[in-house]
């Protein structure tokens, strides 16, 4: 059985699971002997908070590293809180790649698109498809990268390529990689394991005061 927490990676983003160490988990065992509801209670706390505190790190951390926006870094991270029975919690990040619209505020220049410190030449923001404006180039610019639009490359269809015309141009949409934070899963993974310690101590602690209070009115 895997104990503490861990990370698995998958091609579109990342879950941590977060669990109590071997070691902890043992000291835990032993309090929920004498006090079981309580322990649980303290552990399904303890969890949820280290989800919640895990989950507004990354956030920062990816906007600033990343210079996009923490609202839509927020987006892509989904919390799965312990319910019932459970002794997880888990922390999807989705690392796809994001549209480049939502990193910050787009500004149209005659030259093209700026947006959150990034600048796409030749680009023009407006609503084409869907209900929302995004950034687009038609693809037979000479200002067109495929690496600015992933999932487009030189005009030929792919996935996430607009393949409908536009002025009779097929668009390519301003997209932002996510690839360069696979790296701090782990690391993110065993912050996730001080933190929940930390928290689980406290929220032991909690419990037992409120324990020893009710024994001693006994």
């Amino acid at each position: 059985m895997s104990v503490g927490s861990y990370t698995k990676q998958s091609a579109g983003g990342g879950m941590i699971t977060i669990q109590s160490s071997a070691a902890n988990l043992k000291a835990f065992q032993d309090f929920a002997k004498v006090v079981p509801k309580a322990a649980a209670a303290a552990q399904r706390r303890a969890i949820n908070k280290t989800l919640g505190w895990l989950r507004t790190h990354i956030a920062r951390a990816v906007s600033r590293q990343e210079k996009i926006a923490v609202t839509a870094v927020r987006q892509r991270l989904r919390s799965y809180p312990v319910r019932g029975g459970s002794s997880q919690g888990k922390l999807w990040f989705g690392i796809n790649p994001l549209e480049a619209s939502r990193i910050g505020r787009p500004n149209q220049t005659a030259s093209g698109v700026s947006v959150g410190g990034r600048r796409y030449k030749g680009a023009f923001y407006k609503r084409v498809y869907g209900s929302n404006a995004d950034i687009w180039i038609r693809t037979g610019s000479k200002q067109f990268s495929a690496e600015d639009y992933p999932g487009s490359t030189d005009g030929r269809r792919t996935s996430g390529f607009v393949n409908e015309a536009y002025g009779r141009f097929p668009l390519a949409k301003a997209k932002v990689m996510l690839e360069n934070i696979r790296p701090l899963f782990n690391t993110w993974s065993r912050l996730a394991d001080e933190r929940l310690l930390e928290i689980l101590r406290q929220e032991l602690n909690y419990e037992l005061q409120k324990y020893l209070k009710g024994a001693g009115r006994v």
